[in-house]
């Protein structure tokens, strides 16, 4: 139990296919209803699908576990319906401090320009930001969501999985014409595929304790190394909701994980920190170990794994959720559409190209980040100590200080549904770059542009011309369709009175665009292709890669 927080305790309830022992078929099945299966089966259905979500448990995440979530991640929950409401009940922050021994070596903003409607990290217990999924799961009337209701087997087919699912009520079986595993590191499902899951563990083991106190910290991540409170070691801290503060220690090799959770050993760690007047009230305590592994493919036939079901980072750098939840960006409008028919199942395998390379950054990262903060030899511990030490005084070494580096989307660069430039452009706009937002003035009144992207692409999956300039600027420009699916025109213009407007250019300016610009965006908010001036064939082309059409 905890003190700032009381668990909710979902019904369960029997289904039409268990009363009558007739397995029904559904478009899809989502396994597990944590942070990622939650945002796919609300993704999965705003898309037109019908979902049937099993999880095996009956309430939210137990502890607060996953903290900080990312701004790329906000914007896709914000696409569905509840991004705002995360940002405004979270603690948001973007400036991080990191420590050597007691002193200031390195300083960092996430977020160094203004005029973004997300902020850089809003930090939000877990067990929060499920219960308002399941809020907004439990308002979509496509989402079927069964609690207590674990997945015992499946058997592939053709063209479809029979499932064999255990409820309070008994076994019974059900079908579906695609699967998709969110449920979790020890995934079950990835077991009964045979998928291989390969990688590094690491030795080292952490306490986490939550912590409720008054404390005059500011909102902000702070990153010990060495501290005088706890020696050869490292701590982190960050401040979530209820006034609650996540710590981190760093224990070591040879730890004990039921000796270092005993409350006799955690309050005086975090007395030493907070000094002995300090007043504080342990919430929750746990001691862990982390792995850097992925999943061999993230498409087996017709089961699709995400999130930590396809692969496991260290804590340091935010890159569990964050990753998982752009999993599912990328996969759930591939899915629409090859569902219905409207694009081959070529396009599913992109979603196993793109993210697999996105987890080999991500895993890249995150074992750079935990290889600087636990080294592994003498001769390691003495660079970073130097690297600690120089950054006080010297610019050049504080890029090198590793304490985490914080999530960011990976960019597609190399991805097959890209159409290169065939023209000079400037920015970071590239095909395969999730788009940047930017204020505009939308029917006159102020407004944003992934909001604006968003409302082109509401009645299912499909792809958005984005172009820049007054109607002069940009002839013959109009929708373009392959098989159904369409590319709808989002004109941003200059002019104050028009009904898309960048007056301050903003918009522009991250796009590197010039009057007449076009930009091809993917039903994922990532920019397929881009063009100085607008071409019908040039646009059917590309549309047609990045729906991998022959």
């Amino acid at each position: 139990m905890l003190s700032t927080y009381t668990y909710p305790k979902f019904s369960y309830h029997q289904s039409d296919e268990q009363r009558s022992g007739v397995p029904q078929r559904h478009p899809v099945v989502v396994v597990g209803a944590g942070p990622i299966g939650l945002t796919a089966a609300l993704d999965l259905a705003q898309r037109g699908l019908e979902v049937v979500l099993l999880d095996d448990n009956d309430t939210v995440s137990i502890g607060s576990r996953a903290v900080c979530y990312a701004k790329r991640p906000l914007e896709i929950w914000d696409r569905l319906g509840v991004g705002q409401g995360l940002a405004e009940r979270g603690v948001r922050w973007q400036v991080g401090k990191v420590f050597a021994r007691n002193e200031l070596a390195y300083r960092f903003d996430l977020l160094p320009e203004p005029d973004h409607q997300m902020p850089a990290m809003v930090n939000l217990q877990q067990y929060h930001l499920e219960e308002a999924l399941v809020a907004a799961v439990a308002a979509e009337p496509r989402i079927d969501l069964r609690w207590k209701h674990r997945l015992l087997s499946l058997a592939q087919h053709d063209d479809h999985v029979r499932l064999t699912v255990e409820s309070p009520d008994g076994v019974f079986h059900s079908e579906a014409r695609w699967v998709v595993a969110c449920d979790g590191a020890n995934s079950d499902t990835r077991r009964m595929v045979g998928a291989d899951f390969s990688g590094q563990f690491f030795q080292d083991r952490f306490l986490i304790a939550d912590v409720v106190m008054k404390a005059d910290f500011p909102t902000e991540r702070w990153f010990w190394f060495d501290p005088p409170f706890h020696r050869g070691q490292s701590v982190l801290l960050h401040k979530q909701c209820d006034k609650v503060w996540r710590i981190d220690f760093q224990l070591g090799w040879d730890a004990d994980p039921d000796e270092e959770r005993r409350p006799e050993k955690v309050i005086p760690r975090i007395r030493a920190m907070l000094g002995p007047q300090a007043e504080f009230e342990l919430e929750w305590v746990s001691v862990y170990q982390f792995a850097c592994r992925r999943i061999d493919r993230f498409r087996h036939g017709r089961v699709l794994f995400a999130g930590d079901a396809a692969h496991q980072v260290s804590p340091f750098g935010a890159r569990g959720a964050n990753t998982g939840v752009q999993d599912i960006d990328n996969l759930a409008w591939k899915l629409a559409l090859v569902d219905s028919g409207r694009a081959p199942q070529a396009l599913l395998d992109s979603y196993d190209r793109e993210r697999a390379f996105a987890a080999d950054d991500n895993l890249r990262q995150s074992t750079r980040s935990t290889d600087f903060i636990t080294p592994k030899s003498r001769a390691s511990r003495r660079l970073r100590d130097a690297v600690l030490d120089l950054a006080r005084t010297e610019p050049f070494a504080r890029p090198l200080v590793n304490s985490g580096r914080l999530s960011t989307p990976t960019p597609y660069v190399d991805s097959a549904l890209n159409t290169p430039d065939g023209e000079p452009f400037a920015g970071a706009m590239r095909p395969g770059t999730a788009c940047a937002d930017a204020p505009l003035h939308i029917g006159g009144r102020p407004g944003w542009l992934l909001q604006a992207l968003a409302a082109t692409q509401s009645e299912g999956p499909a792809f958005t011309l984005l172009a820049f300039g007054d109607e002069a600027d940009l002839p013959g420009l109009a929708p373009v369709g392959v098989d159904g699916v369409r590319a709808g025109v989002l004109r941003i213009s200059r002019s104050a009175d028009a009904d898309l407007a960048d007056p301050r250019g903003l918009a522009a300016e991250r796009y590197g665009a010039e009057p007449g610009t076009v930009y091809l965006i993917r039903p994922d908010q990532h920019v397929a292709a881009r063009w100085r001036r607008f071409d019908a064939a040039q646009v059917l082309a590309a549309l047609r890669r990045a729906l991998q059409c022959a």
